[in-house]
């Protein structure tokens, strides 16, 4: 199995679905609006698909929008624009268009899809579940749909629901190391013991000591808190190829949790240089160099994750904790008013708030966040509880699909 391979998580190619009002014919080399005509809105359709296939997302949104004017009910028309806009990840704009799709079109489970992939693309887990298992319930046999359902409920630590939901795809995908891998873990945590003896002995056979096959194995002793079974792995694979996605980063997270923190660093360092671009490895090292009470760096590093994924909670978190501790109450509450949009659950961020607040002087608005973050503790008490027992750990390597 090829790093290109892991990339893709669990090998299935997720392409955007495009809604046909007819069959559309291949696109000249230049655009087909100059030669239609200009009342003929099939044939603005078709000049738009044309331009999706052929990636010109402007001409494409520009003939879908021509058509949307000239009949507001074309729900193929919006869907399609809501593809443009998750080509060029603009997400939100993306979700307005395919919901106002499925306004108009509840039965086309192509858009269902489109809404799961959207939310899935921006780790909103839980929002992606219902409109997949819309999907998956409209379309059982469907490849694609079931298995984002199966990674959704392995990031929302339903295990049994992803270990049922990905063993019948077990024909289509059991080549697969990070099928293997994801089923193995969940079958551990749901008990299933059968299926997880069968997806690790089918892991071992597959992987044939690859240097994958060493990164998924150190990731379910990671994931069991098996720390020097993991190190093992992971160092198997680094090895072998030291510019294996994912490795430095596996690596660095578990010198992490053996309190290591300059091999910690120094591997995620290591990751960074072989995927700039990766907003977790940043994350990471800022928690690093927080902990080794670095804060400049440790600041650095969580704006360098946020310029790459500004969704990210964690980097906010760290921010507004630095800032707390430097008395810069101002800009540690603008951190933390960021976490909040983003996450408005989490207790930690409504006691962090509440604290920051009552520094402020504005303490009416502070104890009713240290309220909030009370009733929160105690109505989430027995699923935190789960979390921290399960020992999740994050798993940027299932999480790179194809687009």
């Amino acid at each position: 199995m090829s790093s290109v391979q892991i990339r893709s998580a669990i090998s299935v190619c997720l392409s955007f679905a495009c809604l046909a009002l007819s069959a559309a014919a291949q696109a000249p080399a230049q655009s087909a609006s100059a030669a239609r005509p200009a009342t003929d809105p099939a044939a603005v359709f078709r000049a738009g698909q044309d331009a999706l296939n052929a990636n010109r997302l402007s001409d494409a949104e520009r003939d879908f929008r021509e058509v949307i004017a000239a009949n507001p009910h074309a729900g193929e028309a919006y869907a399609n624009v809501g593809v443009v806009y998750m080509r060029r990840k603009q997400w939100t704009s993306a979700l307005k268009m395919l919901e106002k799709a499925q306004q108009l079109m509840p039965q086309a489970a192509g858009i269902r899809l489109n809404i799961g992939l959207v939310y899935f693309r921006q780790n909103q887990f839980l929002k992606a579940i219902p409109p997949l298992e819309s999907v998956v319930r409209d379309q059982p046999e469907a490849v694609q749909p079931r298995h984002l359902l199966g990674l959704c409920y392995f990031f929302a630590d339903r295990w049994a629901d992803a270990a049922t939901t990905l063993e019948p795809l077990w024909g289509q995908e059991s080549s697969q190391l990070s099928y293997l891998y994801v089923l193995s873990i969940a079958a551990h945590r749901s008990g299933l013991k059968e299926l997880d003896d069968r997806a690790t002995a089918r892991l071992i056979e597959t992987g044939d000591g690859s240097p994958e096959f060493h990164l998924f194995m150190g990731k379910a002793h990671l994931n069991l808190q098996q720390y020097e079974l993991a190190l093992a792995d992971f160092q198997a694979a680094a090895k072998a190829n030291p510019m294996l996605t994912f490795v430095h980063f596996n690596l660095g997270l578990t010198y992490l949790k053996k309190q290591d923190y300059e091999h910690a660093r120094d591997e995620f360092l290591a990751d960074a240089a072989v995927e700039p671009d990766l907003a977790f490895n940043y994350d990471e090292l800022g928690d690093v160099y927080a902990l080794m009470q670095q804060d400049g760096n440790a600041e650095k590093s969580y704006r360098d994750a946020l310029r790459r994924d500004p969704r990210l909670v964690n980097p906010y978190m760290g921010l507004g904790k630095i800032y707390q501790r430097e008395q810069n109450y101002h800009e540690a509450l603008a951190a933390i008013d960021s976490a909040d949009k983003l996450d408005p659950d989490r207790t930690d961020i409504h006691y962090l708030r509440g604290q920051i607040l009552l520094r402020l002087g504005r303490k009416q608005e502070g104890r009713k966040e240290l309220e909030t973050a009370v009733h929160i503790d105690n109505r989430d008490r027995a699923e935190r509880q789960k979390q921290v027992e399960s020992g999740t750990i994050p798993s940027p390597e299932l999480l790179q699909i194809d687009q």
